[in-house]
């Protein structure tokens, strides 16, 4: 990996980690309907895994290992937004202003893979 490269992995690792730990808190703090918590429950899942493949994506073997973690990256992140945008918050709530905060950093984690995935083709 170039300069520019493994400077970003210093700043997405732990921007990832404390994605995986608001989400967490967010969690945490729901109402506890069937659905929040089995929403709740994928939701941990794909934020933890978006780091946990970041990680793994920057001890790659190569350039197509790298490839393939930056596409799971991909995945999870958008898995997250779609959980989060599902999850029962109620209306006008400060839990809907934090969800909606939440689905922006999903967002922008989705446009920052996307565009190191164009960078490796």
């Amino acid at each position: 990996m170039d300069s520019m490269q493994n400077s970003k992995q210093y700043d997405l690792e732990p921007r990832t980690f404390e994605f995986a730990k608001s989400i967490r808190a967010f969690v945490r703090r729901l109402n506890k309907s069937v659905s929040n918590l089995e929403d709740g429950k994928q939701l941990i899942r794909s934020s933890g895994s978006i780091g946990a493949n970041y990680i793994e994506a920057n001890e790659a073997l190569g350039k197509k290992d790298f490839s393939m973690r930056i596409k799971i990256c991909l995945k999870e992140a958008k898995e997250s937004r779609y959980w989060l945008r599902l999850l029962d918050t109620q209306h006008g709530s400060e839990l809907q202003k934090e969800q909606a905060k939440l689905v922006k950093e999903a967002d922008e984690l989705l446009k920052i893979f996307s565009a190191i995935l164009q960078k490796t083709r």
